[in-house]
């Protein structure tokens, strides 16, 4: 009798560069895909709407793929602790693999499902695979974890090179199994009442083929032109790969090899490089997220505790959600996260920055709504950028920045062809008033910000 492989797939969602299902392959046994939407343990966020419509749609294509190779994906919903015991026990499993989350929450169940599974006789082994440099690698000279980005990324040049990634498996020998499945459909992942998500088809094609080939036409059509370009609000010089390495369908060695080998020389060899360097922003925020598991809840700076917010003004609030604050950029960005299911990185700053500096809205507000929102939003990248923007988190010079969101229009967007697509009535001879002063609303934030760096 055969003891079938089980490879739980969580935020991996593909076939190359997959060290669990290598491992399982390796093993010499049928394999028995799983993935189980957890929405009931403990401290597991639940996704917004945006990521359940991408979620759906990339676990339609693992599936059919797993299909294609010889294999079935299990699809169960529950917590895992109970979950995979489950299909343990009903695809008489010997085995179980999983590449590694970094999350407090997940980690818990992970260790105890890994524990649990081995007091039973099975063989349990876990993998790096969506992080270059695991969280308790990096250290400073004493020990602790680093705290300010440009130190960290010298300490990553130090370590080894990130290793190769691996290659898809040509075929995966499935288990004659009969364990049942949830049927994809009825987990109720996409919008229905009201359909929303007509922006998010329109603009993205989820699954790791589509990922492998957005890959290669960033590197081969727009990675020289990045380093000049990456700012400008409008015209598409970005990678577009952040839902794909928050998905899984591509993993970070993958970019950062195939990144490595179109580098070239000069301006090229520039833009190569800062492109590397946003994907050694995205290692630190899960490196804070690591050792400051409730960085979407807590200021990870202690101090900002003390920050004085004002009562919430909730039409101000709905005014920024809904893309009518009267200043361009910022209702532009709105209005493009709220259609595409993502914004443009320097605009996302400038929307943090007047939602938490101008209208003194707790960053909190802003990070639910764009967890909702984003269809890359993941654990660690949502809450650090907007903890960094805000000025609680882990940035060297928080409290003195604050963008304006006319000067980024007239450098990044010299032209308006960013306002005039997402919100055109400001080219209009009758713009809209702005709900607040930028510069009154500036100063107050400078103010309450300075009543934190005096002690409260």
């Amino acid at each position: 009798m055969s003891s079938p492989s089980l490879v739980w797939f969580r935020d991996d969602l593909r076939l190359a560069d997959h060290p669990a299902l290598r491992a399982a392959i390796d093993r010499d046994e049928p394999i028995v895909g799983l993935y189980v939407l957890d929405e009931e343990s403990d401290g597991v966020r639940a996704l917004g709407g945006a990521a359940r419509w991408w979620l759906h749609h990339s676990l339609a294509s693992l599936r059919d793929r797993l299909h294609d190779k010889g294999a079935t994906l299990i699809l169960r919903r529950g917590r895992a602790a109970d979950v995979v015991p489950d299909v343990v026990a009903d695809t008489s499993a010997g085995a179980v693999f999983w590449n590694r989350r970094y999350g407090g929450p997940e980690r818990e169940i992970d260790a105890g499902l890994k524990s649990s599974l081995r007091d039973d006789g099975l063989t349990v082994e876990s993998f790096a695979a969506n992080l270059l440099y695991e969280p308790w690698t990096v250290r400073t000279g004493s020990g602790t974890p680093y705290g300010v980005y440009s130190p960290f990324a010298r300490a990553v040049q130090k370590l080894p090179s990130p290793r190769d990634p691996l290659p898809e498996p040509r075929s995966v020998t499935g288990a004659r199994t009969r364990a049942a499945s949830d049927d994809l459909d009825e987990w109720g992942l996409l919008p229905t009442k009201p359909d929303w998500a007509g922006g998010l088809r329109e603009t993205w094609e989820p699954g790791e083929p589509a990922a492998r080939a957005r890959l290669r036409a960033f590197l081969d059509e727009d990675l020289g032109d990045y380093a000049k370009y990456r700012d400008v609000f409008a015209g598409g010089v970005t990678s577009q790969l952040s839902p794909r390495l928050r998905w899984g369908e591509l993993s970070p060695y993958q970019v950062w090899k195939d990144t490595i080998e179109h580098r070239g020389s000069g301006e090229h060899a520039k833009s190569a490089t800062g492109f590397l360097s946003e994907v050694v922003w995205r290692e630190f925020a899960w490196h804070v997220l690591f050792h400051f598991p409730d960085l979407a809840t807590k200021n990870w700076r202690s101090e900002y505790d003390a920050f004085p917010w004002p009562r919430l003004e909730p039409s101000h609030l709905e005014a920024w959600q809904r893309g009518r604050t009267g200043i361009a950029v910022v209702d532009a960005g709105m209005r493009q996260l709220w259609r595409t299911g993502v914004m443009h990185n320097r605009v996302r700053m400038v929307t943090a920055s007047f939602l938490c500096k101008n209208l003194l809205i707790d960053w909190r507000h802003g990070e639910q709504w764009f967890w909702d929102c984003l269809v890359d939003a993941d654990a660690a990248s949502n809450p650090f950028n907007w903890q960094w923007v805000a000025g609680s988190g882990a940035d060297a010079a928080p409290y003195f920045r604050v963008f304006n969101p006319e000067t980024q229009r007239e450098k990044f967007d010299p032209h308006d062809e960013y306002v005039r697509e997402w919100a055109p009535e400001f080219l209009s001879d009758d713009p809209p008033e702005p709900i607040v002063d930028l510069k009154e609303t500036r100063q107050a934030a400078l103010d309450a910000y300075a009543h934190v760096r005096h002690g409260g």
